[in-house]
Formats: C-alpha cells, structure tokens, sequence
C-alpha cells in the first residue's frame, strides 16, 4: 500500500512538473526562435536551417528551466496535497514524514542524473550540430542579404551596400566588393540591380556599372551596361572553431587535466593562462545540477507543516523565497569561478554543504518532535 501512495504523490509531482517544464521551455523557445528569425533576414538561409537550427537549441532551454520547473512542481503537489487534507489519509496508514521524504530525496538522485547527462552531453551535442549546420549550409535567400543603406559582410570575402530600393524590387546604387585572394579584391560598383532565378541559380542582375580589379597591386577597370553577378557557390562567414560550450566534456576535462598538471598537449580551445572558461564549463555542467537534491529537499518542508499552524502560509512563502533564493545562487555562482582550480571547490561544496546542514536540521527536529508526541 506504500508502494502505491508513493508512486501516487511522485507520478503528480513528475506530471504537474513536466507540464511546467515543456509549457515555460515552449514558451522561451518561441520568443528566441523569433530571434533567429535573423538567420534568414541577414544571412539569407532558408526557413528548414532556420527550423532546424531554433529546434536544436530546445534541450539547452530545457536543462535553464528544469530546476525552477521541478522545484515548483513539486512544492505545488506538496501544497495541494496539504490544502485538500489528502496527506492525512497518508499518515493515516502509518507512513512517517520523514520516510516520505528520503523518498523523494532517493528520486532526486535520478533526477540528478538526468540533468548532467542533458548539460554534459545532449546540450554541447545539439549545440555543435546548430552550429555545423550553420557551417555546413549554403546562402539560399539572397534577397535579404541586400538592405538599403546598411553594409551586409555576412557572406565570406563579400561585402555589399545598397542605396535603396524601388517598389519593383530594384536596388539603386549598389557597391560590391569581393576578395579573391589574400592581397586581391574586386570592387564593382553598379546603378541598377535585381535577382533573377536561372535554373537553380541565383544570379544578381546588375545594369550600368563600373568593374575595378586589384590583381598584385595592378589596378584594371571596365565598364558595363549588364553583367551578371554570380552567389550560387557563397559560404556564410562562419567560425570554424568550436565554441567552449559546444566541446564534449571529455575534451573539457582533458583541458582542465592539461592546466592542472601543466602538460603541453596542444589543444585549440584550452587557454592555459586563462583556465576560468574552461572550469565555468565544468562547473555548469557537473556541480550547478548538485543544487537539484536542495531544491527537492527544501520543498519538502511542506510536508512538515499542516494548515492548522497559525503560520502556515508564512512559513509556505518563506519555503518559496528559500527556493528561488537557491536557484539564484546556482546560476550566479558560476560568476564567481576563477583561475584558480582549488579556490572554485568552495562553490562545488556549497550546494552539498547546504543539502547536509538543512537534511541534519530536518531530521533532529522531526525525530524530537516524534519523541514528543510518544511521551
């Protein structure tokens, strides 16, 4: 019958959580998705790299909202539970508070788990993919790679500026430049310009220009009244280096194992005079989730207090503030991780530390309040 009731109470928890987590992260998704809209409008990719791109940055939104999500979630349960008088059919069986407790602090452990897999390898995985499908795409929306009087360098080695724009979708006193070579360029300036479809190439007409072409600092220019400016084969100017937060946690551990020992393996992204990037990164994907047993924990205060108690829903805002307090101080703590490897070890125990102080000050109060009520 235990069985049952605790399969009961988590099962609410996991639903009201989960539809928390899926619903906030949706949300967030939406409104960043409309941030990349700029995908297409600057760098002129089409709407699938678009889509797929917004949709691979959805498990690091995820792993952001998860601790707040369950947090509440469970706090809810716990709340509504008391509010309905259903947890006294729970004690009504014989189930001690405190065992129920351990119950969920033993589930949090799984929970745990899953948020170092998901910030150790699903998010830097999906993040490398966003970023390699960037690379990897070709430039397919021209037309939004032209705006009236701004300088667009998104495309590599290409530079383009437009005056302005008719309502025939023309382009009016365009200037492109195009290098070639390391110390070669050309520079093509034109009165008239539009896109037109050839097959399946884009081509950019351009009408009464001029052509200047710097080939070892020799200068040849010639005019013409049409010439056809080819954009079927431009890349994207993209970094071809992987951010830190995209390297697998293998590689991140090998950085931090080459600075504390002082190898000299050379490893592109490992900065061994400025080692802080680099331990933020462990430090957000192994420690920051150890703060998920403290959340769990300290929403199950809730289980210990009743509605009778004349303080009841003070001491219910109090768990609250208690709550988004640490929650705070998970994401603020990586602000303070430095250089040195053994001063950030203060931050790693803070999260245990709190989990012990708060478990032991539990577990005398409820057991001296058992001993209580037996004499």
């Amino acid at each position: 019958m235990k069985k049952i009731i605790y399969k009961k109470l988590l099962s609410d928890c996991l639903i009201f959580s989960l539809i928390g987590l899926f619903g906030i992260s949706s949300i967030i998704w939406v409104f960043q998705a409309v941030n990349f809209l700029d995908i297409i409008i600057e760098d002129g990719r089409n709407y699938n790299i678009y889509f797929l791109y917004s949709l691979l940055n959805f498990p690091k939104i995820i792993s952001k909202v998860l601790p707040f999500c369950i947090f509440f979630g469970f706090s809810y349960i716990f709340i509504k539970y008391e509010i309905k008088n259903e947890l006294i059919i729970y004690w009504s069986y014989g189930i001690e508070k405190f065992s129920l407790i351990n119950f969920f602090l033993f589930f949090s452990i799984l929970i745990l788990i899953l948020q170092i897999l998901l910030l150790s390898i699903i998010v830097p995985k999906s993040q490398e993919m966003a970023r390699s499908l960037l690379r990897s795409s070709d430039v397919d929306y021209f037309e939004g790679l032209i705006k009236p009087r701004k300088f667009n360098d998104n495309i590599k080695d290409l530079t383009i500026f437009a005056e302005d724009k008719n309502s025939e979708d023309e382009f009016t006193n365009i200037y492109i430049k195009k290098k070639t070579s390391e110390d070669n360029f050309q520079i093509t300036f034109a009165k008239k310009g539009v896109f037109e479809e050839r097959g399946k190439d884009k081509i950019l007409v351009l009408y009464e220009g001029q052509n200047l072409n710097n080939n070892n600092d020799k200068i040849t220019n010639f005019s013409f009244s049409k010439s056809d400016f080819g954009l079927g084969d431009m890349k994207s100017h993209l970094n071809v280096y992987l951010k830190i937060q995209e390297q697998t946690s293998l590689m991140l551990f090998e950085c931090a194992k080459n600075i504390i020992l002082k190898e000299n393996k050379k490893i592109t992204f490992c900065n061994q005079n400025k080692p802080r990037d680099t331990y933020k990164e462990l430090f957000k994907r192994f420690f920051v989730p150890l703060y998920l047993p403290l959340l769990i924990l300290i929403s199950s205060i809730n289980l210990l207090i009743t509605k009778e108690n004349v303080n009841y829903n003070k001491f219910r805002f109090s768990i609250f503030l208690i709550g988004i307090f640490a929650i705070v101080m998970s994401e603020s703590s990586l602000g303070f991780i430095e250089n040195s490897f053994f001063y950030n070890f203060i931050f790693v125990l803070l999260p245990i530390l709190s989990f012990i102080i708060l478990y032991s000050v539990l577990f005398f109060k409820f057991k001296i309040n058992t001993y209580k009520f037996k004499l």
